[in-house]
């Protein structure tokens, strides 16, 4: 393999010393669960290890531990650690990565519905983390972007970002209005659906989301973010792959659901949602862009005009059917009535 890149080498360098003194001091392995999920054939198990004072107060899951702004960027990973998964009584190891996450795939098969399994580090159990396995019939599936989709955090606009994510309160954030509503009604038509939030933003904001999406009804499922920071191959991870991996894994992992994919026009969803329509257009029920206002495209992109689909016009490009609205309530009746159609013959 390639020596990996500079800037990886110097986060890892940076991160080693850190533990070390903070492990002089006392501090021990934290886990933070994520939302993980299932089918027919296994379990992917999703979570991070930090370093931190004292580990056996840790709340039954993370996203019940307050921790605002920041303070949630401002951890120290645990690198090369030990995690024992247990499910079904079984155990499984994994080692954590340069970055202390794992995300483990292990062959277990849960009826569907919600789960609980247990995460330990030296042989104890510090947290339990949620898995949900959809119903293995279920037919439709419901993806949805976060920023400007969901909660208005004006990304990729980095001092506005910064602003929103590491001063405001989390509280004071606000809701895109009816797209909680939306979402409930889809998946009420359709239950044991998958539901999954995919998003290029940190990991380290999920128990944040979490409790955001609580508070405001929107319904529970997994989270597909990334990490923000250095690779083996530069200095940014890129956020289009982040999704575009994360979609055709979805269309892998689940090949019997047409997916509704609903995002915003202030990025580039528009092209991606576009793209995996093109190249899985049995995967794809319908699309569902939230259009940005131009003071808030602005701030997305920094024009007053949506980053358009290159391709959308091209006439020999399959897709899917496209719906446009400035939110949930916009969007609701248009969905409806491309879900209620008849399938053509």
């Amino acid at each position: 393999m390639a020596r990996p890149h500079y800037a990886s080498r110097l986060e890892d360098w940076f991160n080693l010393g850190v533990q070390a003194v903070l492990r002089r001091r006392g501090w021990q392995e934290r886990i933070i669960p994520q939302v993980g999920y299932g089918n027919t054939e296994f379990v992917r198990v999703l979570a991070r290890v930090v370093l931190g004072r004292d580990p056996r107060n840790q709340p039954r899951y993370d996203e019940d531990q307050v921790m605002r702004g920041w303070r949630v960027f401002v951890t120290a990973p645990a690198t090369k650690v030990l995690v024992s998964v247990t499910i079904n009584g079984r155990t499984y190891d994994a080692v954590t990565d340069r970055g202390g996450f794992i995300d483990l795939t292990v062959p277990e098969v849960l009826p569907a519905g919600w789960h609980e399994i247990m995460l330990g580090v030296h042989g104890e159990g510090q947290a339990r983390a949620r898995i949900f396995v959809p119903d293995p019939d279920a037919t439709f599936g419901l993806v949805s972007d976060i920023d400007d989709t969901v909660i208005l955090t004006m990304l990729p606009r980095p001092m506005i970002a910064a602003w929103n994510t590491f001063v405001r309160d989390e509280q004071a954030r606000r809701v895109v209005p009816g797209m909680a509503g939306l979402y409930d009604e889809l998946l009420a038509d359709h239950p044991g659906a998958p539901m999954f939030y995919l998003s290029t933003g940190a990991w380290n904001t999920a128990p944040t989301l979490t409790r955001f999406f609580a508070r405001h009804g929107y319904p529970p499922g997994p989270l597909l973010m990334t990490d923000w920071g250095p690779t083996n191959t530069g200095w940014f991870r890129s956020g289009q792959e982040h999704k575009r991996t994360a979609l055709r894994r979805l269309a892998r992992e689940f090949p019997n659901v047409r997916w509704v994919l609903i995002g915003d026009d202030g990025q580039h969803d528009p092209q991606l949602y576009g793209d995996f329509a093109q190249s899985h257009p049995d995967h794809v029920l319908a699309i569902g862009i939230r259009q940005l206002t131009p003071a808030e495209q602005v701030l997305s992109h920094g024009l007053p005009v949506p980053n358009q689909d290159p391709g959308a016009h091209d006439p020999h490009r399959p897709t899917a059917v496209t719906v446009q609205g400035p939110d949930g309530h916009a969007l609701r009746p248009q969905l409806r009535d491309v879900l209620t159609r008849p399938e053509p013959t």
